[in-house]
């Protein structure tokens, strides 16, 4: 199997996801916890029950999107030697076994060490379909979208519920692969409030928007909350998919370092929201 990337994973995985009447499942975990190694086991327990896509989390020293719960698998990640390179070396691995979209989901800074233009041709070549980088406005990171429209690597926009008309307008200049909403104006895993029936009526308006299709993401841990973001896997109600982070990195934690217990954890989540 071409490790290259392969026009269309994206837009497939939501066309078969409407088919089924649906919403696509996108599981993030973060890459290096507890090891990279064991990333690799949790990433190809996530597939096999059931996950449609997968976020592979770049750990970063200062994750200021993230909650407690993925901010402390950050931190373990990077003491046991994981980095952005490492997720992008996952991403080649998993890219020869499967052809699940895959999405690099990280921070500007390493990027902006790195370069740019250099990153966007590593994930190009490891097959990686997309990344999102949580804390790039629209009006920056000009290399980094021009490379990435180059080599056919989307840019996944972040949108919020402060997000002005404007910023939407902003998010769809170069914007591909699909839209990720922000269910909540906190970090991940924020519960503090109930948004998800609010987040589905948004996506809709943001899919007519943006012309993609939109994921919610934050706080979503249970099939309940994910079947009414979607609007109960009807795209016309809510939005195409959702994506579940925090749950799944907690249930890693919770393994203590016993990878067989933190692929089964993880899976038991991801199943128990693919049910939807």
């Amino acid at each position: 199997m071409s490790k290259r990337r392969s026009p269309g994973r994206i837009e497939a995985c939501f066309a078969r996801a409407r088919e089924e009447r649906r919403p696509v499942l996108v599981a993030y975990l973060c890459v290096g916890d507890p090891s990279v190694e064991a990333s690799y086991s949790i990433a190809r327990a996530l597939l096999d029950a059931g996950a449609d896509m997968l976020e592979l989390g770049a750990p970063f020293s200062d994750p200021t999107a993230d909650g407690p719960v993925i901010a402390r698998a950050s931190q373990r990640a990077i003491e046991r030697g994981s980095s952005m390179r490492a997720a992008i070396a996952l991403g080649a691995r998993l890219r020869a076994e499967t052809e699940a979209p895959l999405v690099l989901f990280g921070y500007a800074n390493p990027i902006i060490v790195r370069g740019e233009r250099d990153t966007v041709r590593a994930v190009h070549d490891a097959g990686i379909d997309a990344m999102l980088v949580v804390d790039l406005p629209p009006e920056e990171g000009d290399d980094l979208r021009d490379e990435a429209r180059a080599r056919g690597v989307d840019v996944i926009p972040l949108l919020t519920p402060t997000s002005s008309p404007s910023r939407v307008e902003a998010a769809r200049h170069g914007a591909s692969g699909f839209v990720y909403y922000v269910s909540v104006t906190g970090v991940t895993g924020s519960t503090a409030s109930d948004p998800f029936d609010d987040a589905a009526r948004a996506a809709v308006r943001l899919r007519g928007a943006m012309d993609l299709p939109v994921v919610v993401g934050f706080g979503i841990d249970s099939a309940d909350k994910a079947r009414r973001a979607s609007g109960g896997g009807d795209p016309s109600r809510g939005a195409d998919g959702v994506v579940v982070g925090t749950a799944i990195v907690r249930a890693i934690e919770e393994a203590r370092n016993d990878v067989a217990a933190a692929c089964a954890n993880a899976a038991a989540i991801t199943r128990s929201i693919r049910a939807v």
